[in-house]
């Protein structure tokens, strides 16, 4: 058996563009993404192959997918089909700290 264990207390966060950034950690068959989303962020709108689960931690956000759009808060769960082209927008002006979960694994993103 191989145990693979990080501490991300002491990873450091991975820009990914102005106002974005992420730590991920992957497994066999699944990838998570912890992002941090600055208020006034640009949006991307992108798709991609996966199934993603959004958990929000922190903060407002208004997601995206197609052409409906759901508020989170904190403890707020949304499912995001494979790719189903979606963005999130940050609401006020608290920092967004989601977890995403990814299956199959993102190889990009592993740690």
């Amino acid at each position: 058996m191989d145990i693979h264990a990080i501490d991300w207390s002491q990873t450091e966060w991975e820009p990914v563009r102005t106002g974005v950034e992420r730590k991920a950690f992957s497994g066999e068959g699944a990838t998570v993404s912890l992002n941090r989303l600055q208020p006034g962020h640009e949006p991307r709108p992108h798709d991609h192959p996966h199934e993603q689960i959004v958990y929000i931690l922190a903060g407002q956000i208004d997601f995206h997918i197609e052409d409906t759009v759901t508020r989170l808060g904190p403890g707020g769960l949304l499912v995001v089909p494979p790719n189903a082209r979606h963005w999130g927008v940050v609401v006020g002006d608290e920092v967004v700290l989601n977890l995403d979960v990814f299956t199959p694994k993102r190889a990009e993103y592993a740690a």
